[in-house]
Parts: structure tokens; sequence; C-alpha cells
């Protein structure tokens, strides 16, 4: 069953192509949701997808893209969303 979770990264992670870096992993692991960048410098992903996904999308997000320096990532859950595909929302 679908579950969603908010991951808020931080670190080096806004100028570093981590959003489009995002999608692409998203995608290739069938999570939908979204990904935006907040005004504290940090990246928020909300997902939703099966719990292996989501696990495998958190990992990943450790390292992210080859420019970022991730520090921290706050895993929460969160409502359940409906959403079709993966995209890019502009700044909180």
């Amino acid at each position: 069953m679908p579950t969603t979770q908010r991951l808020v990264i931080t670190g080096r992670v806004q100028g570093v192509g981590y959003r489009n870096w995002t999608i692409g992993t998203a995608r290739s692991l069938g999570i939908t949701g979204w990904v935006r960048n907040l005004n504290d410098r940090g990246v928020e992903i909300l997902a939703s997808g099966e719990e292996e996904s989501l696990a495998a999308l958190v990992e990943a997000c450790r390292s992210g893209p080859r420019l970022a320096r991730v520090e921290h990532i706050d895993v929460t859950p969160a409502d359940d969303g409906s959403w079709k595909g993966f995209s890019k929302r502009f700044a909180a």
C-alpha cells in the first residue's frame, strides 16, 4: 500500500541540480509527488509510493547529484498524496 513521506534535505543542495536529479530518481523508482527549494536553502520533497521505493529514495538522497553536499535528511510521515507523476514546484 502506498505511503507518503516528507523529506527535508539540508546542506549544499540548491544550485547543484538537486531538484532535477530528484525528479529523475523518483520517476525511476515509480514515486509520485514533488520537489521544491526552501527559503532556508534546503530542499523539500513530498513523495508517495511503496515503502521499499521510498526507502530507496531516501538512501539516494543522502548523496544526491555529484555537486551536492548533504548534511542532514529529516523524514516524516505526511498526508496521503494523489499526484500523477513527479514534478518541480517553486520555492516555498
